[in-house]
């Protein structure tokens, strides 16, 4: 059995898919598509330069240039299907001008612990949704009476939704593992945060500040003496930064006095190690901290080349998957396009 402090480092990874078409914004491409894991852009195709690009060192690293010929070409049919949609909702919601604009989101998760996994997909439309897919009975839902005949034309197409099972039951969460793989390896498997403590100006507010920690797994709490402290902590969001490493902090109220009668301590737990901080002060203000470095780092980490990078001409990417989109959605034959459910 797994302890709380093992379920509560678990991480669970996402990839997402974000897909933009518009219409009469001239300072706004007609048509982006951007890939997204835990929170990090790994690729980007927009109208303007028709080319998916990476947007991270290891995707460009990891994946040779016939996986982007590949995502090149899903962006471009997607594209296209994309402006005809947008156009066709136009018609069907008696609308012959002004900005508008179709939105598309659609990934999965998975829990690198548990193995516990999910997904999702749904389309909005002038900032309200329109239509989403129930996983659990795989059927489409209309979210709005305009789009019940969406729902309708999409729910015959058994073997589309049989795609769509087949893509977030395994195809999603196989390159979900794989990016989480590349960009693990490019951190060296694990990053330990480092942490820092200061007080807020003017107040008896002390901040425990964890950053620059990879995955984003990470416990951060307070001990006053030997015990831990579960009341009056004001705890923060896992925010990504910049980089692709994550920041968390706690914060306590503690007046000079309390300082002088108990020790308090903060306490980061992650996969990189555990590191303890107790705050140290003079005169009533903080003046040093004292660190328990971090564990050494994972022996086990694999450093050699993934021996199954996936190919262009041997694997389907990841993205661009999606009943709007040729790859999700093949021709019925009977010269309509099922994407537009018209």
């Amino acid at each position: 059995m797994s302890s709380l402090c093992d379920l509560f480092l678990s991480v669970t990874h996402s990839l997402q898919y974000f897909y933009t078409a518009t219409s009469g914004i001239s300072s706004f491409p007609e048509f982006v598509a951007v890939g997204v894991v835990d929170d990090l852009v790994i690729s980007q195709y927009n109208s303007y330069t028709q080319k998916c690009v990476p947007r991270q060192p290891w995707m460009k690293q990891h994946l040779d240039q016939e996986y982007w010929d590949s995502e090149t070409k899903l962006g471009r049919g997607a594209e296209e299907v994309f402006k005809k949609v947008i156009q066709i909702l136009k018609r069907r919601f008696n609308q012959t001008e002004g900005q508008h604009v179709l939105q598309a989101k659609n990934g999965c998760e998975w829990d690198d612990e548990s193995d516990v996994t999910s997904g999702y997909e749904q389309y909005g439309y002038d900032g309200e949704d329109f239509i989403s897919l129930d996983l659990t009975n795989m059927r489409w839902e209309p979210l709005r009476r305009e789009t019940a005949v969406t729902s309708l034309k999409w729910n015959r197409l058994k073997s589309i939704l049989n795609a769509r099972k087949q893509y977030f039951n395994h195809v999603c969460l196989d390159w979900l593992k794989k990016y989480v793989l590349y960009g693990n390896r490019s951190h060296g498997w694990k990053v330990s945060p480092e942490v820092f403590l200061f007080q807020k100006a003017s107040s008896s507010t002390v901040v425990c500040h964890a950053t620059g920690f990879y995955p984003d797994g990470v416990k951060v709490s307070w001990r006053r003496d030997e015990w831990h402290i579960q009341e009056g902590v004001k705890m923060g969001e896992t925010l990504p930064n910049g980089d692709g490493t994550f920041q968390k902090r706690a914060e306590i109220t503690v007046s000079p006095e309390e300082r002088k009668r108990s020790q308090y301590t903060c306490e980061v737990e992650h996969r990189g190690g555990q590191t303890l901080i107790t705050l140290t002060e003079e005169d009533g203000n903080i003046v040093c901290l004292t660190q328990m470095p971090p564990s050494d780092p994972d022996p086990d980490a694999p450093s050699d080349p993934d021996p199954d990078a996936p190919s262009g001409t041997t694997e389907t990417s990841a993205g661009h998957s999606s009943p709007l989109t040729p790859h999700g959605n093949p021709n019925t034959g009977d010269g309509q396009d099922t994407a537009t459910g018209a």
